[in-house]
């Protein structure tokens, strides 16, 4: 249960400046090929999932021409087994089928398609997440740059706010939640609508629970047997490259094995994909289990299968708030994360009963766990927090977010 740092913003701008040439050739090539209203491209920075794949149903329903871009052998399989046309996004081809598409769906940034040929598309930015820590143009971590070079931060915060002002339409879940995307990407309000997210429609589809009977198939698919025994997903976010500040001494494993004892309860350990942290428990115990994401590419399917979630910055919590999942917030490291990366609005005002240290965590899991009142308190708090982000709770996201592409391309929704 291991997350390696592969990736900070600083390495990520490096490489971009060393790449500035294809930007300008595949600028130049977009503006010559033409793009036809019946191709849309899609891809996704985790694999086939989030909310690309929630609106690529609702594309290919409508019979667009829609292929998905894929970055390994893995992701390929993933979208031939949903019957969708993968195409390799680093090749000749992905650049083509980029550039000929009139709509482009992304999740996280141009990078999940064919970057160099997304000049001229009808660029749609689905993100992942309700954010809760500062991003894009509002965080002071985008723009990092090499050192040595006087200037090269306002260059890049100039490049970042060029490259974002080409999205033309990305969904919010709430108007809350609209002003926040509206400053981080330096967009117009006219292109942030209210629609809900695609990715967690997910979430509110079907009775809950059929839905948590899904969910909990698809986690024992992944870690195995679960019987009846309540789980609990501890999830950190991103800390730019830099280690995990909350990965358990020896001493902590001891007392988080205890804890999960005593409420005879199973922790799935879910390291960001770009962060690094070695959380694996001294001996064999079947009490924690990985759920990376070289195991499984996309957490939200999974969220009706748990208990109780830990986590500290994630917008996990807004996900789970749907549900709705008791939170406990463990950040040891919250005033260094406040000064470096920033919140929108107060952090204290989303997490309550914060923890810093694994024993107040593990105290709160076993009260959560084996008292009913307590658990229904968080859950209360959860369904307060939904009602503040989320504007809709009836499953038909995409299905808005695609009627107002449609509509936006003079189409009828």
């Amino acid at each position: 249960t291991c997350g390696v740092g592969s990736f900070s913003f600083g390495s990520g701008n490096a490489a971009q400046l060393v790449r500035l040439p294809l930007h300008l050739l595949g600028s130049l090539a977009t503006r010559l090929i033409p793009r036809s209203p019946r191709r849309w491209v899609f891809g996704c920075a985790i694999g086939v999932g989030e909310g690309a794949l929630a609106l690529w149903r609702h594309a290919d329903a409508a019979g667009h021409r829609t292929v998905w871009l894929v970055a390994s052998d893995r992701e390929a399989a993933d979208a031939a087994a949903l019957g969708i046309r993968p195409v390799p996004k680093a090749t000749l081809r992905g650049f083509w089928e980029t550039a000929r598409a009139r709509v482009v769906v992304v999740t996280h940034g141009a990078g999940d398609v064919n970057r160099y040929a997304t000049a001229g598309a009808f660029l749609v930015q689905l993100w992942h997440g309700i954010p809760l820590k500062r991003i894009g143009l509002d965080s002071p971590v985008t723009a990092r740059a090499p050192r040595g070079i006087p200037g090269l931060g306002r260059f890049l915060t100039f490049a970042y706010r060029r490259t974002q002002s080409r999205i033309r339409l990305l969904p919010a879940a709430s108007h809350l939640v609209r002003g926040r995307l509206e400053s981080a990407f330096g967009l117009a309000d006219s292109r942030v609508p209210v629609t809900g997210e695609p990715r967690t429609d997910v979430l509110l589809v079907g009775e809950p629970a059929a839905r948590r009977e899904r969910a909990r198939a698809l986690i024992e698919d992944v870690v195995g047997d679960l019987g009846e025994r309540p789980v609990v997903l501890y999830a950190p976010t991103w800390r730019d490259g830099e280690a995990d500040s909350g990965v358990p001494t020896a001493g902590e494993w001891a007392g988080i094995l205890a804890a999960l004892e005593r409420a005879d309860a199973v922790l799935l350990i879910r390291s960001h994909p770009l962060g690094a942290g070695d959380y694996t428990p001294p001996g064999g115990t079947d009490r924690v289990r990985s759920l990376g994401a070289d195991l499984l590419a996309e957490a939200t399917p999974i969220l009706p299968g748990i208990d109780l979630l830990v986590t500290d910055y994630s917008s996990l919590v807004f996900d789970t708030a749907l549900i709705p999942v008791p939170v406990v917030f463990f950040a040891p490291d919250e005033a260094d994360y406040s000064r470096t990366r920033g919140f929108y609005g107060a952090y204290r005002d989303v997490a309550t009963d914060v923890a810093t240290q694994w024993e107040d965590v593990c105290a709160q899991i076993v009260t959560v766990l084996t008292d009913a009142a307590e658990a229904e308190r968080r859950r209360d708090r959860a369904r307060a927090l939904s009602a503040r982000v989320h504007a809709f709770r009836d499953g038909r996201s995409a299905e808005r977010v695609y009627g107002a592409i449609v509509a936006a391309n003079g189409g009828k929704p």
